[in-house]
């Protein structure tokens, strides 16, 4: 009797582990195809599953989420992005801007896709229209282009000096082309000129910022671009080494000790992605939900790094901040 109570036992803690993985099976999947790596989203992943749950979902117990992370090198998007939709989930989230979003969207025609952040996806040719997507594709758009001038404005306030502005562009991006023309209208918009530095390679970074660190006037303004933003470590140390005031998009490069940062707030373009989500496996479809747009848009200042420029930030551009590190 105590032997059969032993096997007993046995066979259900073996089978337990079964039934989790056939309980797991009968969820729904979703899967996340990200162009950065795990560890430069933790805050964005966490908002995500916020989102899902804004939208009655919660990772583990109704929806399934399988990720795949081609850290930070888009060749393998194509291949990433093909292999989920083998798979059949019921959504694909595709995670690092347009670059991500259309390795996705030709990966399957039929299966909805949620991009989280991207420029301007009627310009991409993602969707008909950010009020009706049309087809399997929507997302949220971050309005880039709008904001371009704005960012500009702020350096022009934070770092005065004449000159043209200078503009780090990633080449290797399919709006690149866009951007320099919205930068370079947006510079013109403050009554300066815009200079373009296109590249490719952390070579090519390398060596603009080695450049650049020579001229008289060496303001930057850094594009929105995600490869740019996987190497926001390597981009803050050489505006640092160089000695160049910079702007940029995201809070990310302010928080590593990027002078200033003005743009949406990043992880609450992915909680709104994780909506998105939830909506489309409650059985809405992307053809007919709109793409999101920033709610949310944060300044920030670092001032620690304005005092090692030598650069007094004026008291009114500090009270317009939303934050200032010290």
């Amino acid at each position: 009797m105590k032997r059969r109570g032993v096997l007993g036992g046995l066979g259900i803690a073996l089978l337990a582990p079964s039934l989790a993985r056939a309980q797991r099976a009968t969820l729904p999947l979703v899967g996340f195809v990200s162009l950065l790596p795990e560890a430069a989203l933790k805050e964005q992943l966490m908002a995500f599953q916020r989102g899902l749950q804004e939208a009655g979902h919660v990772a583990g117990r109704t929806v399934t989420i399988e990720y795949s992370w081609a850290n930070s090198a888009p060749d393998l998007l194509p291949h990433l992005a093909a292999d989920v939709a083998r798979r059949h989930p019921a959504v694909i989230v595709a995670a690092g801007g347009n670059v991500a979003a259309l390795a996705v969207k030709q990966a399957t025609s039929t299966i909805p896709i949620v991009f989280t952040a991207v420029r301007d996806p009627v310009a991409d040719g993602l969707v008909a229209s950010l009020n009706r997507p049309g087809g399997n594709v929507t997302g949220v758009a971050i309005l880039a282009g709008e904001l371009d001038a704005k960012r500009l404005q702020l350096l022009d306030e934070i770092a005065p000096a004449e000159g043209p502005i200078s503009v780090l562009i990633n080449r290797n991006n399919p709006s690149a082309l866009a951007q320099q023309a919205d930068l370079d209208a947006a510079a013109r918009a403050v009554g300066r000129r815009m200079r373009p530095l296109m590249v490719g390679t952390v070579a090519d970074i390398e060596e603009t910022f080695a450049t650049l660190g020579l001229q008289p006037d060496r303001r930057l303004v850094v594009a929105a671009d995600p490869w740019l933003t996987s190497h926001r470590g390597l981009i803050v140390g050489l505006a640092a080494r160089h000695h160049v005031p910079a702007i940029f998009q995201w809070r990310q490069f302010a928080d590593a000790g990027g002078l200033a940062s003005y743009g949406p707030d990043f992880s609450d373009a992915y909680r709104q992605a994780g909506v998105l989500t939830g909506r489309i496996l409650r059985g809405e479809a992307p053809a007919n939900l709109p793409v999101l747009q920033p709610t949310k848009f944060e300044f920030v200042i670092n001032l620690s790094t304005a005092r090692a420029f030598g650069l007094t930030v004026p008291s009114a551009v500090l009270a317009r901040a939303d934050l200032v590190i010290e």
